[in-house]
């Protein structure tokens, strides 16, 4: 068995490459991140790409008159680097239907809180609204992508605990630390073909 060919789409500082890169480097993941693309020229996650030697591309979603032509163009460029999964980290986009049933559980997507809770937030607003409505336990919800916003099959979810005194940001770096080793065993199991989807749930096969 060779090496699982990722590509990750991402809009932000992506800091959940971190530990892909780390459980790649240390052999714990037999996959190879083959390129990261983002719509946003100056995202951070494409110099962090950079720095570990891995192609890295900005698309400009200007040049496209729609959702569908801006997806077609992605989807040429992960298949000319034979990417087998897409991996969204911090990804600002929603996915065309069209690109969803080309790439259909082959897209992987990390979300910040216990999903359905808080779903559609983004990044910070998450954690924010968790602490606003004085929630107890957060945490991470890793799924397949479906046409809907956070609502694909799951594939793991990962709890932390909401301290009294916590901040945003706080509770922001806890809950990466949880989606890092969720996405890392995720991987896994995708590559090992392990996953699979019967309806809107992941069976994980033993």
């Amino acid at each position: 068995m060779g090496v699982l060919k990722i590509g990750v789409l991402g809009s932000t500082s992506g800091t959940d490459l971190e530990g892909v890169i780390k459980a790649i480097k240390e052999g714990r993941l037999q996959a190879e991140i083959a390129v990261v693309i983002s719509d946003r020229k100056n995202a951070y996650i494409l110099e962090r790409a950079k720095k570990y030697n891995i192609e890295s591309i900005y698309i400009s979603p200007a040049r496209f008159s729609s959702r569908e032509e801006f997806d077609a163009a992605v989807s040429r460029q992960l298949k000319k680097r034979g990417v087998e999964l897409i991996l969204l980290i911090g990804y600002m986009r929603i996915l065309s239907a069209s690109f969803v049933n080309e790439w259909r559980n082959r897209i992987i997507n990390i979300h910040p809180s216990l999903l359905p809770a808080f779903a559609g937030g983004m990044d910070l607003n998450v954690h924010e609204e968790v602490i606003k409505r004085g929630v107890k336990v957060t945490g991470c919800t890793l799924h397949f992508v479906d046409e809907g916003t956070d609502t694909g099959p799951i594939i793991l979810q990962k709890a932390v605990d909401v301290d009294e005194e916590e901040t945003p940001e706080t509770l922001k770096a806890k809950v990466q630390q949880a989606e890092q080793e969720i996405i890392v065993k995720g991987l896994q199991l995708f590559y090992r073909g392990k996953l699979r989807v019967e309806g809107n749930r992941v069976k994980i096969l033993d």
